[in-house]
């Protein structure tokens, strides 16, 4: 193949597809059509039908060979689909898809596209994705073969991640999920999943491969970044609000809303070792309690349509082949009506990685009998399904099933009615100025004041002539894993000159540079030479020595917390302490004695010992997206008020692992010479004013086992600045028939108060928040008390009694 470059390989893309979708659209009859080509007036054309009554006549008219087709996906094998120079082929799509395709993976990446550019954290090493008209351009090519080219026209699902927004080049990038937990806010998390969706659904795009709503409880696993922390109903709250921006909350899919995946059921966060797919060790009564719950309310509350299994294993079974989670559990329990997709390469894993079976045909009959309907993101396994059904070997309805559930999702997405994105307006709805104010929001309302000795901050531009702004990532801006380019992102650098433009000068110094790349989807990740770093934090003292005050940026980057994906692509870590001589440079700077904010931009909780005892002042700001730098200085300056919290629990070191904070009462006993406290709880967070909360108040103390308890905490602005508090309302369980987490976060409000201002928040705390699954199994309510408390986060609380009858 001839090597082009990518502007001319764009260029050629566009008119290519361009002549395609001229052709068609002139004389859609002219193009070859199969001889058994089924007409327009067939009943699952008709829109004004039931769903479920054109699922079924689309499904009786459907050879095997079509059936199969629906449950494959196409991504490293796009070659098969589009030209060298990534233009979609219709030819060749029917030459080698004569049934048609059920999925083209990410259809925004250049996939099977060689080039010579070096990728962003969300392309393949080596590749620059397409940009919003090239991607509307490829899917409107695509979906005019599917539809008017293969017998029965059905539409293709086109899939894309999109964790933190779209992930795809050009898109508004957001915080990074962990950051968006730290908000508290679930109206905030649907916003900005609209604006995901209106950016997705203008491309073309129908299905995300999003939320991750796995509770983390090891913050040793490089994907925590991509969760909402490590407590089940504020990831319950988040995965729900961001579910609502995605889709809405009813079907079938309004034009600008795209349908979601619940990403990964499940124990996938609390992995052995801490390691990325490591065995679940959990029984059931711990999947039910904890792990379950964000999944259960999803499908139960919301029309989710789509769901995947995770890597991992539980007691011996990979979700992959866990008959009774995904058919028992999930599709019979829970009622789930949509999809089971795996997750990428997941069912050779029962071979390559779990060792189950010999080949992978074998591995496809095992994941279909146990629930899983749709293989990504390339025919692997379910290739073999025709075969399968011959043999004997699998039911032609478990096949009939799954094509039934993959329908169901394509006809309520809307897609028979509406397969073609307009190209023309693919780009005009993308980072426009709301979704790029939205991104500056967040990532205000994302970070947490974790220490502020003396009132340093917010800082004065009134009394400073010069900032020293100090660490790589001050300047070269971390925004996480699943991220592609933005138009534009704003470090922290260049958010400080423009606060200090005609008031102070800004100094900037590397400091310490931690890795050779950022380029998060590359193998090898190389740690800079401390030789390097000797002399750059020299560098940095002198800078910071001439500074009335120092800003410094210091924690991980996409390379040094993220998906392990292969045993050559790892990203989990053994220690939780800062990488590199960053703590050198710390220890170098502060003692100049000057006063100094330390921000940190990382993705897993980090062990900061030294800076939380001798930073004047620490934030912990994750990744904060696109407008990083702009969120920054308003925080620093004042123009916000920081009211953040932690969604996880910050440990001192692994040794305290695990540390989250809902713990059973045996648990934590002590260690001989150390401390079982963490360094930071969950739920913490400092402000720039104070707040008092009061102890709960109950409508009634006494109330019966199917009643609503109604709970009152007045909160209070003690400061004399405006703030936000996130009132926290946790739960006690005092006796039960089983053990009980000593406390649990059962409901959550953020407010924003004037000084002296005082607002009552309510809370209605509902006969499943006081249930437990008993010794059969069972979900019950047990009468007795429950220690009811509230506060500004996990352990400075108020208490009252909740008394539950027996009658």
């Amino acid at each position: 193949m001839r090597k082009r470059n990518a502007a001319g390989a764009r260029a050629l893309a566009a008119v290519a597809a361009a002549a395609l979708i001229g052709a068609w659209g002139v004389s859609s009859a002219a193009q070859p059509r199969a001889a058994t080509k089924v007409v327009g007036g067939a009943l699952y054309k008709d829109p004004s039908k039931p769903v479920e009554a054109r699922v079924d006549d689309l499904l009786k008219r459907m050879t095997l060979e079509e059936k199969a087709a629906q449950l494959m996906t196409l991504w490293e094998q796009k070659a098969k689909i589009q030209t060298d120079a990534g233009v979609f082929s219709p030819e060749k799509a029917s030459a080698n898809f004569p049934n048609g395709i059920g999925q083209i993976a990410r259809p925004s990446d250049k996939r099977g596209v060689t080039q010579t550019n070096v990728g962003a954290a969300g392309a393949a090493a080596g590749s620059v994705n397409r940009d919003a008209r090239d991607t509307a351009e490829y899917i409107n090519a695509a979906q005019h073969w599917a539809v008017e080219r293969t017998r029965l026209g059905i539409p293709i699902l086109m899939h894309e991640e999109a964790l933190h927004g779209y992930v795809a080049r050009g898109a508004t990038s957001f915080p990074q999920a962990i950051a968006l937990a730290s908000t508290w806010d679930p109206a905030l998390s649907e916003r900005i999943f609209s604006v995901a969706a209106r950016e997705m659904r203008a491309r073309g795009a129908t299905l995300a491969l999003a939320p991750v709503v796995d509770v983390a409880r090891d913050p040793r696993w490089g994907r925590i970044e991509e969760t909402y922390g490590e407590d089940t109903y504020l990831a319950g709250e988040m995965g729900l609000a961001s579910i609502r921006g995605f889709q809405g909350t009813k079907l079938p899919l309004p034009a600008d809303k795209i349908m979601v995946t619940l990403k990964h059921l499940t124990g996938h966060g609390q992995p052995e070792s801490g390691t990325n797919i490591g065995p679940a060790h959990l029984g059931e009564r711990e999947l039910r309690e904890t792990f379950f719950p964000p999944f259960q309310r999803a499908v139960t509350e919301l029309p989710v349509r789509s769901v995947m299994p995770s890597y991992n294993e539980i007691d011996g079974v990979p979700s992959h082949a866990n008959r009774w989670l995904l058919r028992d559990v999930l599709k019979g329990e829970w009622g789930f009506k949509g999809a089971v997709v795996s997750d990428y390469y997941a069912i050779n894993e029962l071979v390559t990685r779990h060792r189950m079976f010999g080949d992978v045909k074998d591995a496809a009959e095992r994941a279909i009998k146990s629930g899983v309907d749709s293989e990504t993101p390339d025919p692997q396994g379910y290739v073999h399904l025709v075969e399968l059904v011959r043999e004997g070997r699998v039911p032609q309805s478990l096949v009939d099933d799954a094509v039934r559930r993959v329908l169901r999702l394509k006809f309520e997405a809307g897609l028979f009615e509406n397969p073609y994105p307009d190209v023309a307006s693919a780009e005009a709805k993308t980072a426009t100025p709301d979704a790029i104010a939205l991104a500056r929001e967040a990532a205000q309302r994302s970070m947490i004041l974790l220490k502020n000795s003396n009132g340093l901050l917010p800082l004065d531009a009134s009394k400073i002539r010069r900032i020293a702004v100090l660490g790589t990532h001050a300047k070269d801006t971390p925004i996480g894993g699943y991220s592609d380019v933005p138009k534009r992102v704003v470090s922290v650098l260049e958010g400080l000159q423009v606060a200090g433009q005609g008031k102070f000068d800004v100094d900037f110094s590397e400091g310490v540079r931690l890795t050779e790349s950022r380029c998060w989807s590359c193998d090898e990740v190389k740690l800079v030479d401390p030789a390097v770093n000797k002399k750059l934090i020299a560098d940095a003292v002198e800078t910071a020595r001439k500074a009335d005050v120092v800003v410094m940026v210091l924690g991980d980057n996409e390379q040094l917390s993220r998906e392990a994906w292969a045993d050559n692509h790892l990203g989990d870590r053994s220690s939780l302490d800062l990488v590199g001589q960053q703590e050198d440079l710390a220890r170098a700077v502060l003692a100049l004695g000057k006063p100094t904010v330390v921000l940190l931009l990382n993705g897993r909780p980090l062990a900061v010992n030294y800076l939380a005892e001798n930073a004047p002042a620490l934030i912990e700001g994750w990744y904060l997206g696109q407008e990083t730098g702009n969120a920054v200085a308003d925080v620093l300056f004042g123009k916000v008020n920081p009211g953040g919290k932690l969604p996880v629990t910050i440990a001192r070191s692994v040794g305290q692992l695990p540390v989250f904070y809902n713990r059973k009462p045996s648990s934590r006993r002590g260690y001989l010479l150390d401390t079982t406290q963490p360094l930071y709880p969950f739920g913490y967070g400092l402000s720039y004013t104070t707040f008092d909360i009061s102890a709960p108040r109950f409508a009634k103390a006494t109330i019966r086992k199917d009643e609503n308890a109604q709970v009152s905490v007045d909160v209070t602005n003690t400061g004399s600045r405006a703030g936000d508090e996130v009132v926290q309302l946790y739960l006690r369980d005092d006796q039960a028939s089983v053990t009980r987490p000593l406390i649990e976060l059962k409901r959550f409000q953020r407010v924003t108060l004037q000084p002296g201002e005082k607002r009552t928040v309510t809370f209605e705390l509902k006969p499943d928040d006081l249930a437990l699954w008993n010794v059969d199994m069972k979900r019950v309510v047990e009468p007795g008390t429950f220690t009811v408390s509230a506060g500004p986060n996990s352990v400075n609380l108020k208490s009252a009694t909740l008394t539950v009858a027996a009658r």
